[in-house]
């Protein structure tokens, strides 16, 4: 991924900037509020005294539970609509829920990408991930904290007044009261900046003293257990052989889950303008999905984190950029994957 970038800058000036003829920036405005389900009927108890009973007309059929809330009666399953008016996205869809403005720089397997070779410990291997993704990241950033003529950037306080992904997820930061705040995304963005520096810089989170280095654990090497490889008595956790902290996990899941909430702010605020103008569409989609993939199968991030993102998800996974055997795949709705890409004239 670190040739994904050259030449980032000179499009942002304006160097290879797609005509303007192109697709306008799809809004972003939720969809109107969903009717509300039907009340299903209540049943009084009858008496079996026909004689105190009122005559009353028979009741129609009331529509079954998979009727009620669009489930196919036949096997119980949301169909691909169902699950797609679940998400409430705004209408037209935006342009990255277009198969065909979901395409990659290369196509192939990412899980080659994501999988952590055998003699790497999975502490040392999660901590090169939250690095190298951060960086991939950053570069997308950049672009939007790049100065107009005017001395404006694209994402500001006026056209971002908070940090949020479509019209139903925003984001707070915690200020120094442990209190959340509502904040500009620009805002948002460059404390996330600072905070994950921060922590990566950090030796005591983030070891850079090569000899406390080590190869995972080969069972087939030895049959010593892991825990006695250690100082017997202590609880193992993943990184400890390597000498990372025992709240490194937690750190590092904090950390995927506040570039998570990035990602999805470019996506839904900035997808268009710049990135697709700019010809870098391709570069965020393949960027974003080794990300998921990685998050995904590192148990970095869980699938309720996932929702504002959901339909992208669902789209991959139903396209194949996802293969079946990823978690991040086993998290799709497959049915709403397909339905858009009939949505987008692909054949699937």
């Amino acid at each position: 991924m670190s040739n994904l970038f050259s030449g980032i800058n000179a499009r942002f000036r304006g160097g290879s900037a797609k005509p303007s003829s192109g697709p306008q920036k799809s809004p972003t405005g939720s969809t109107a509020s969903q009717p509300p389900p039907p009340e299903l009927p209540t049943q009084g108890s009858q008496s079996s005294s026909t004689s105190l009973a009122p005559k009353v007309p028979p009741l129609p059929n009331s529509p079954s539970l998979a009727q009620t809330i669009g489930m196919d009666d036949s096997s119980g399953v949301m169909s691909g609509d169902e699950l797609i008016s679940s998400y409430h996205l705004p209408r037209p869809l935006p342009l990255w829920l277009n198969a065909q403005y979901a395409k990659h720089i290369v196509k192939g397997n990412f899980m080659t990408l994501s999988a952590r070779p055998k003699t790497v410990e999975q502490g040392e291997w999660i901590a090169h991930q939250v690095v190298e993704h951060y960086r991939n990241l950053w570069n997308f950033v950049r672009v939007l904290h790049e100065k107009e003529d005017d001395g404006t950037s694209i994402c500001n306080s006026t056209s971002c007044p908070r940090m949020s992904a479509g019209a139903n997820h925003s984001f707070t930061w915690l200020n120094r009261n442990r209190e959340p705040v509502e904040l500009p995304a620009y805002e948002y963005m460059t404390l996330m900046q600072r905070w994950i520096s921060g922590k990566i810089d950090d030796t005591n989170i983030f070891p850079t003293d090569p000899s406390g280095v080590s190869y995972a654990h080969n069972p087939a090497i030895t049959t010593t257990p892991l825990s006695q490889l250690s100082n017997p008595g202590e609880p193992e956790y993943i990184g400890k052989r390597s000498g990372f902290p025992d709240k490194f996990v937690d750190i590092c899941q904090m950390i995927f889950r506040q570039m998570f909430r990035v990602y999805a702010h470019l996506y839904w605020a900035h997808f268009t303008e710049p990135f697709y103008h700019l010809n870098l569409e391709k570069q965020l989609n393949s960027c974003f999905s080794h990300f998921v993939l990685t998050a995904t199968a590192l148990d970095m991030l869980k699938p309720a984190e996932l929702e504002p993102m959901q339909p992208l998800i669902d789209l991959w996974a139903a396209n194949g950029t996802f293969p079946p055997e990823s978690k991040a795949y086993e998290y799709a709705n497959i049915r709403a994957g397909e339905r858009l890409l009939q949505l987008s004239n692909v054949p699937q």
